[in-house]
């Protein structure tokens, strides 16, 4: 077991974990990057990404988090394939024990270990996952412009999945489990104007069609009488929910009833002085990489200046 002593280590990679990385380099922090299993997260499962700026041609998930790796390595980062597994924040230096048994004593501590995607469990699924299978209209929804796709879920994500995509496609399936939305009036009455969309009641997803090309259908099995219906889309967008993976810091810090950090005001200052949140981990609301890459530089000014401030003695 090794022991050792950083200023700055930042737990999980993705554009929130680098974009602090590059940042916290350039002030001098020698911070460590722990990538976790997933390095860059879940945006390099996404094939091209067309709104971030700087790149007018689009760039891959994973390229564009190479990218940003490779810019935070050029200001001597250090970028680690582990994984952070228990953290202790109750002392000043905090202690954080990695998959391999080494403990880090880090006089500060940036978190950005964002939020899983809720997924259906299909087989087919995966198959077809960046091949017409998303979990971000935003992201994705461009390359479906009047073209068919479906949406999975029922709650205020779904419901505005739903809602964005209807002004780019020719036609949206709102599918739903249940008999009724659990989105908020307001955007229930929004979706129900939109002539373009047309909810599934009562209805589960069966498996996702496609070929070589990609999806190409949708097989839903009714929850009422069992009959299997299948719907011609060439995009399938899962909106079942995020899981914040916050596991490790429960009890800790303070997170929401879903489980997100809490962070202050407009800063990235969580409950406990000297641990800052970045990225998709304390933001439920956006989940954009541009976001996350912002809130990145917020966490790293934030850690500088606290250190400037408070000294370890």
């Amino acid at each position: 077991m090794n022991t050792e002593k950083v200023r700055c280590a930042i737990i999980g990679s993705g554009p929130g974990g680098y974009t602090a990385a590059i940042y916290a380099s350039r002030a001098g922090l020698k911070p460590i990057v722990f990538t976790g299993s997933a390095p860059g997260g879940q945006i390099t499962m996404t094939d091209k990404i067309d709104n971030f700026p700087g790149y007018p041609e689009g760039i891959s998930g994973f390229g564009l988090m190479e990218d940003i790796k490779k810019q935070a390595e050029r200001f001597n980062a250090e970028i680690r394939s582990e994984s952070i597994v228990k953290v202790d924040f109750s002392k000043r230096p905090f202690t954080l024990c990695t998959e391999n048994d080494n403990v880090i004593l880090a006089e500060s501590v940036i978190v950005s270990t964002g939020a899983s995607a809720r997924w259906l469990g299909l087989e087919s699924e995966n198959k077809f996952r960046g091949m017409g299978v998303s979990t971000c209209a935003t992201c994705d929804g461009f390359f479906y412009r009047k073209k068919d796709v479906a949406v999975i879920g029922g709650g205020d994500t779904a419901c505005s999945e739903a809602l964005y995509l209807s002004s780019l496609c020719n036609k949206v399936y709102l599918v739903v489990r249940r008999d009724v939305l659990r989105a908020s009036k307001v955007v229930q009455d929004t979706l129900m104007k939109k002539e373009n969309i047309e909810i599934l009641w009562q209805q589960k997803p069966l498996e996702i069609l496609g070929d070589e090309s990609g999806v190409t259908g949708l097989r839903l099995v009714s929850s009422v009488d069992e009959k299997q219906t299948d719907i011609n889309v060439l995009g399938v967008f899962v909106a079942i929910g995020n899981i914040p993976n916050t596991e490790i810091f429960k009890g800790q810090l303070d997170l929401d009833e879903s489980g997100y950090i809490i962070t202050k005001g407009n800063t990235s200052y969580t409950n406990i002085a000297g641990v800052f949140a970045a990225g998709d981990v304390q933001d439920s609301r956006y989940k954009q990489a541009i976001t996350a890459a912002g809130s990145g530089a917020k966490a790293a000014i934030d850690c500088e200046r606290w250190l400037m401030e408070n000294p370890l003695q």
